[in-house]
């Protein structure tokens, strides 16, 4: 009837006008973090104001809804077995081609962090390395390396050092791994440290630290196996991730 209220598009219009001027807060504070950063370009600055919609993972992000299974609890037996009834949602119809579709299904799909973990290694090296090539987004170096450190077990070893190195070889990786957080150096020095007790054995020692936001420098021994087919990896990779 004319002149009644239309509710509902007053409704739409409020949630439009609240969405936006939230989006124009988030970035405008991913402006200010980038500049006291001191980003070296401008296209550093524009991709940490692009991934300004991202968030860190939660504590349910974590733990997941379920606790019926714990999480690596075989990382360092050299009988494991990773979960097989672990699969990934049904509302992920395929997987992920470009860093966008990625965004959406790691966030909208992923409800767990093994999930998370099986997505990772179902895509493999190859597939991750061509999807980030260009745009590794600020922020989900981080979260890779949680997910990758509370999941990984002595049976995908090589597939996850491959997983690192392919996050390695992506454009201003440097720059993600300068903008990591205290929690998330330490995130790294665990998944490593992880890595090298699986191919603990009698040989050469290797040492490495891990530096905190403060420049703190937290020393740790771990003894590799001298030989082993992951330890030229191992090794190599300590150095990109900067810890050694």
């Amino acid at each position: 009837m004319e002149g009644m209220i239309d509710f509902r598009a007053l409704e739409k219009e409020l949630e439009q006008a609240i969405a936006s001027d939230e989006k124009y807060k988030r970035e405008n504070d991913a402006k200010f973090r980038a500049v006291r950063q001191k980003v070296a370009s401008y296209e550093e600055f524009r991709d940490i104001v692009r991934a300004s919609h991202l968030k860190p993972l939660e504590k349910m992000d974590k733990m997941g809804s379920k606790r019926s299974l714990l999480w690596n609890s075989c990382a360092l037996k050299s009988n494991c077995k990773q979960e097989s009834d672990v699969e990934l949602p049904q509302e992920l119809e395929q997987l992920p081609a470009t860093s966008a579709e990625f965004y959406r299904d790691w966030r909208r799909c992923m409800k767990s962090s093994q999930q998370r973990y099986q997505l990772l290694l179902q895509l493999g090296p190859q597939t991750l390395g061509h999807i980030f090539q260009t745009d590794l987004a600020f922020g989900l170096l981080g979260e890779f390396l949680a997910v990758l450190k509370e999941n990984v077990c002595i049976k995908d070893q090589n597939s996850v050092l491959e997983i690192l190195e392919s996050f390695a070889g992506t454009k201003r990786f440097g720059l993600n791994i300068e903008l990591l957080s205290e929690q998330e150096w330490e995130v790294c020095r665990e998944l490593f440290k992880k890595l090298q007790k699986m191919n603990l054995s009698s040989g050469d020692s290797v040492e490495f630290s891990c530096a905190s936001n403060e420049g703190s420098m937290a020393p740790a021994h771990i003894h590799c196996q001298a030989d082993g087919p992951a330890e030229g990896k191992l090794r190599k990779l300590i150095q990109l991730y900067q810890l050694s």
